[in-house]
């Protein structure tokens, strides 16, 4: 207090608050005072109690509570995080298209086995799977047909299939 004066708390603390506070902080890059706040808080309550022992002055606590930075550099943070988001987006979308285009060959792979199977199953036992098929649809058709009351059946009275005269059966369709 003789060689400092009454006021050293005005003159000695801010001298050595920014002194030390300048040293630290240059030391890391914007983006690690973010992530390594603890670490640069640490060093600098290190550094700032050694500063004020050199000056006979005991800091009890040491604590930094608010960190500011520029508007361009929070401009920065704030577009490089959008970036990485839309990266992140457009890599999602990448491996959802290329899902679905597995998904695809894998289905036209199923389909192509399908058909083989279909197709050698005709060879060998003829198409009479087909035919009962077929008829099947037919016979729903015409049950449907059946229950339509706007609907009705006209035969032709011709021979039927390959028959000549061009004579054949007909649905009539009546609307009201």
């Amino acid at each position: 207090m003789q060689n400092l004066g009454q006021d050293y708390d005005e003159r000695v603390l801010p001298s050595i608050g920014n002194e030390v506070l300048k040293a630290i902080v240059a030391q890391f890059d914007a983006a690690e005072l973010i992530t390594q706040r603890e670490a640069v808080s640490n060093r600098i309550r290190a550094e700032l109690l050694k500063r004020a022992s050199e000056f006979n002055i005991a800091l009890e606590d040491v604590s930094i509570t608010h960190m500011t930075f520029g508007r361009e550099f929070t401009k920065a943070v704030e577009e490089k995080q959008i970036a990485q988001q839309e990266a992140e987006r457009a890599r999602f979308i990448v491996e959802k298209a290329e899902q679905e285009r597995q998904a695809n060959v894998i289905r036209a792979e199923g389909e192509s086995e399908a058909a083989d199977v279909i197709s050698k199953a005709v060879a060998k036992s003829g198409d009479g799977l087909i035919q009962i098929r077929r008829i099947e649809t037919q016979k729903e058709v015409a049950q449907m047909l059946a229950q339509n009351q706007n609907v009705t059946y006209l035969p032709g009275g011709g021979s039927g299939e390959g028959g000549s005269g061009g004579k054949g059966n007909f649905l009539l369709g009546l609307r009201s």
